[in-house]
């Protein structure tokens, strides 16, 4: 029987916890006529409440309350108020057990409840194991055991008792699936799958290491080294079909395990479970390097582009000289040729007397070469690297199955031309292949006096080909990236079903009409109330005429007793070493437990080896230097802990506990309740091995980087990091942190910039309940949009674009509500989905029916920006919470200068999330150290609470963050003491840094649209 927990403590507590709605303590605890008849029949006023209480509390959460445990504090006093019995009455109930458990015994037989016997432990263990089939959440397990035994009118057995039931059934469910991925096998495939642990060719790598080398710059070898590991994974001729039947997280996560071992500890594996984690690793091998191969192509396709447009820039700059003076000889002559015409005077003459004959001729050939196209397109030098496209072209058509929508079908209809071309090596292209399928722009090079350019028709191909998959309308069989959109939604039947049962778990009318009611509604009164205000120049800091919107800055409204204030209290902070720091925090909130084993699921033991792992990341360090700094470590050590137990999942459940920690602190009540929050993107350079992996930004130069993209709460608390080294829109990225954080935040309302926003994007916020408010720059030059003519709010009329598409909102409303349940049930993630639908041509109905929707929530978050100076004031200061994150994160990410270096896009990840996680943790100890601090002021001074909201807890002055790493346990305080503050004096206030970062963060004059 497993003896490993399947719960951490927070998700036991959370699975029995009592209800914290007043209306729902209401609904589970009013006593109904009968119970109160047979409280009635109990003596006592102590009696009737004992049983009163032992009543609510098998009905939920279903377990008799145990000996010596004090009621739920509002439960008893909701009972007690009923009876009119005094709290206090339980002190004498409590004292005798016997009594306990004997009125328990009865009211269980009243209630018709019954304990859990071996039939019915067999009974749940069979009714669980399709779930445990889908999960390998232990909570999940859980709770869908306690849901069904409430059903069941069971009472509820001890935690101890559901943990292991659920145990069970998963280590059943395991060996289930072991099965099921090996039992299609024939004998030469299993002998061929044992073969990936061989050594590869005889070299120190085996075929499993080899198959799993990270992508490297983008190149037809590259694509060629990656077709050639796919083909090798092909090779395996595993069935088609293998693992359709298996909920693919089990099989990622098998394959993740199966990565982490060493490969005589797979050997070592009883051959059922060697064979099916062999599979698993294939299976995901296999869909890695087909989307790592497609990915490369996309890159390799945008630097063919590129790089024509920068070599004809550059030609064009080296031929200035040239075409400077052949522009002026030729202003010359036409000169000349003008005088000649008015005097009547020979033209050849003319020439003749700025240059001689045989030189104008020669100047005109010269110029003939010198000059562009005529549409002056940089497209006319891709056939330049037309012999990079053939190193790799042949081999990748023939290495994918393409499936296309029937609009694209012409484009695979082109692929197939040049499949049977390379097949036969043929060079032309026939005169019966497709060609409609490219642009117009690609027309004039493809069609030429000679034929078809057959170097431009497959460039153009590739590279539709290219914008084919990234939109969606290709798909690609075994990609997990770029497979059919279909197949990323809910089945219709399910969503149908769903629907008709009120089970999309979405907070909008599922009823088209009453959608449109309410939102439209709302937008015609805030129209009428915009036009009014305009009409009459109350629109605070705001003029609209005929040009537009102009929106006077916001200035800053600190007062200078704030900055004062935060001066006094930052000095008197421990000076302290981020090593010191991290075990003290430790010490208040177990942050590392979540830390735990990829096969075991136990936490890690040793905490100064994990905190030492989690600093290498967030220093940017990397082990073996993290090791030489920090004495008594080694880099061996490390990199085990690393594979094991440090993971993004791991790194998202300890920041969870940070997180909740930290917005349970009462000075975090400042800053907002957390229920607001932003967005934003910090980008670091990539260099060294992951220069290659790293993307161009024209916004942040011509170096290749990745961007950190953080998600920070009103509070200060980071909650969510994504590292995102695609050239995809901070906007698609927007709505993952939301949904995917796993802290005990509620974020209702949140902020990005103008790179956070689509139309598409306030749609999605919108029906998944979030109040989306971005800043948008150029709002100038935005429109609003209206349910009806711009003449019905006159003032308006010139910001008023245009009139939304009511039909087209009814015809796509389901569609687009499948596509938000899809998401909000996790078939597929918010990110993938949208940056889909961004990309998507402009006749697709579902994403032009999502921006339609769209614009009515930004038209009303325009409309409300325009009438509320305090709405801007509040998006902006939340702007600038996360904006002023970014110091103390370049603070903290210093080693390298800040690259980024690791290649696998994995490492990134537990680079930022280490990032986030130390600074989460500095966060929460000067929350908890500027309390202390404010408290000692208010002592010699009286301090106006409103000015602790202008104090942010991002200050690192008196942080050391440098030097060797050592850990003394010895030095931190004991428990429930603290560090000593240092007293203020004004020297210590004037060494204060200006780059300290811990001044408030409210909007500045530049900060506004």
């Amino acid at each position: 029987m497993p003896r490993r927990e399947l719960l951490t403590p927070a998700q036991r507590e959370q699975l029995l916890a009592f209800p914290t709605d007043e209306a729902e303590l209401i609904r589970l605890y009013t006593l109904g006529e009968a119970d109160q008849a047979f409280i009635r029949a109990h003596r006592g006023a102590q009696n009737r409440l004992g049983v009163a209480v032992q009543i609510a509390y098998l009905r939920f959460p279903g377990q008799p309350i145990a000996r010596g445990e004090n009621p739920h504090p509002p439960l008893l006093a909701m009972v007690a108020a009923q009876l009119k019995t005094p709290e206090s009455a339980w002190t004498l109930y409590a004292s005798r057990d016997e009594t306990r458990r004997e009125h328990a015994g009865s009211i269980i037989r009243w209630l018709g409840l019954k304990n859990m016997g071996l039939t019915d432990h067999r009974s749940l263990s069979t009714w669980l194991m399709p779930i445990a089939m889908q999960s390998t959440q232990g909570i999940v397990l859980a709770q869908a055991l306690v849901d069904e035994m409430r059903k069941r009118l069971m009472v509820l057995p001890a935690l101890g008792t559901i943990e292991r039931l659920c145990a069970e059934v998963q280590t059943r469910a395991q060996r289930r699936i072991f099965k099921m991925l090996t039992a299609p096998l024939s004998d030469a495939q299993r002998s061929a799958l044992d073969s990936l642990l061989e050594p590869h060719k005889g070299g120190p790598l085996t075929v499993l290491t080899w198959l799993r080398q990270p992508p490297g710059k983008p190149s037809a070898r590259t694509i060629l080294a990656h077709t050639a590991r796919l083909q090798a994974v092909r090779a395996l001729n595993l069935p088609v079909d293998l693992g359709r039947d298996v909920n693919a997280d089990r099989v990622l996560r098998m394959a993740r395990e199966g990565a982490q071992m060493a490969v005589y500890q797979l050997k070592e594996y009883e051959p059922l479970r060697r064979q099916a984690t062999l599979v698993a690793i294939a299976l995901d091998v296999g869909s890695t390097l087909t989307d790592k191969i497609l990915d490369l192509h996309d890159r390799l396709i945008g630097q063919f582009f590129n790089k024509s447009k920068h070599k004809y820039a550059q030609r064009f700059a080296d031929d200035g000289k040239s075409l400077n003076a052949k522009v002026r000889l030729f202003a010359d002559v036409g000169t000349a040729l003008i005088e000649a015409r008015d005097a009547d005077g020979d033209a050849y003459a003319a020439i003749e007397t700025v240059l001689s004959w045989e030189e104008f001729q020669r100047s005109v050939e010269e110029a003939k070469r010198l000059a562009r196209d005529k549409e002056f397109d940089s497209m006319e030098l891709l056939t330049e690297y037309f012999g990079q496209l053939r190193r790799y072209s042949p081999a990748f058509l023939e290495l994918f199955e393409f499936r296309a929508a029937p609009a694209r079908q012409p484009l695979i209809d082109a692929i197939d031309v040049l499949r049977e071309m390379n097949k036969a090596g043929e060079r032309d292209v026939p005169p019966n292949a497709p060609m409609d399928f490219f642009k117009v722009r690609w027309q004039r090079f493809i069609l030429t006096e000679d034929g078809v350019d057959r170097r431009f028709y497959e460039m153009a191909a590739m590279s539709e080909l290219k914008d084919a998959l990234r939109s969606g309308d290709v798909s690609v069989v075994g990609s997990r990236q770029f497979k059919d959109f279909e197949d990323y939604l809910l089945p219709k039947a399910v969503f149908e079903s769903q629907k008709a049962e009120g089970r999309l778990d979405l907070p909008v009318p599922t009823d088209v009409n009453e959608y449109l009611e309410e939102r439209l509604g709302l937008l015609r009164e805030a129209l009428d109330e915009a036009n009014r205000l305009a009409a009459a120049g109350e629109l605070t800091d705001v003029r609209i005429d005929d040009r537009g919107i102009k929106i006077s800055p916001i200035e800053n409204e600190v007062p200078p007793e704030a900055e004062a204030l935060k001066i006094q209290a930052y000095s008197m902070l421990p000076r302290i070493k981020i090593t010191d720091l991290l075990l003290e925090v430790l010490s208040w909130v177990d942050f590392g437990a979540q830390f735990t084993h990829l096969k075991s699921g136990a936490p890690h033991k040793d905490h100064t080896l994990l905190l030492t792992a989690v600093l290498a990341d967030a220093f940017n360090l990397g082990l073996e230097k993290m090791a030489e700094a920090c004495p008594g470590m080694t880099a061996s050590r490390l990199a085990y802990l690393v594979a094991w137990h440090v993971r993004t999942e791991t790194y998202s459940k300890a920041l969870a506990e940070l997180v909740n920690f930290h917005h349970k602190l009462p000075f975090a009540a400042h800053w907002g309740d957390g229920s607001t929050s932003s967005s934003d993107g910090q980008r670091f350079k990539a260099g060294g091995h992951a220069e290659s992996s790293g993307f161009q930004n024209p916004k942040y130069g011509d170096d290749p980087g990745v961007l950190f993209y953080t998600h920070v709460s009103g509070q200060y608390a980071g909650y969510h990091i994504k590292v995102i080294n695609g050239p995809a829109r901070d906007a698609t990225h927007v709505l993952d942190g939301l949904l995917y954080h796993e802290s005990d935040l509620q974020i209702e309302e949140h902020y990005t910039d103008t790179a956070g926003f689509t139309d598409q994007v306030f749609a999605a916020c919108f029906m998944h309940g979030f109040a989306f408010a971005p800043r948008i720059a150029d709002m100038q030059d935005k429109v609003l949009f209206a349910p009806g003519k711009a003449a019905d709010w006159p003032t308006l009329a010139a910001i008023i674009g245009g009139s939304l598409n009511i039909k087209l909102i009814d015809q796509t409303f389901d569609d687009c509500q499948r596509v938000m349940a899809s998401i909000r049930q996790g078939t597929v993630t918010a990110s993938l989905l949208l940056r889909k639908l961004a990309s998507y041509p402009r006749q697709n109905s579902i994403a032009l029916g999502l921006r339609e929707l769209g614009r009515i929530e930004r038209s009303l978050h325009m409309l409300k920006w325009l009438r509320e100076p305090a709405y801007r004031r509040r998006v902006g200061a939340g702007l600038n919470k996360g904006e002023a994150r970014h110091k103390l994160a370049r603070a903290v990410f210093f080693h390298r200068l800040g690259e980024v270096r690791d290649r696998a896009f994995e490492d990134q990840q537990n680079r930022a999330s280490g990032l986030n996680l130390v600074m989460q943790a500095i966060t929460a100890w000067n929350t908890v150290y500027l309390e202390r601090a404010i408290e000692t002021i208010r002592l010699q001074q009286p301090v106006n609470d409103a000015l602790l909201a202008h104090i942010s807890p991002l200050g690192w002055n008196h942080i050391s963050l440098t030097g060797d790493y050592s850990w003394a346990s010895s030095k931190q305080p004991k428990p429930g003491e603290f560090r000593q503050l240092r007293p203020f004096t004004p020297r210590q206030a004037e060494a204060q840094p200006d780059s300290d970062a811990a001044s408030d963060h409210q909007p500045s004059a530049t900060d506004e649209s």
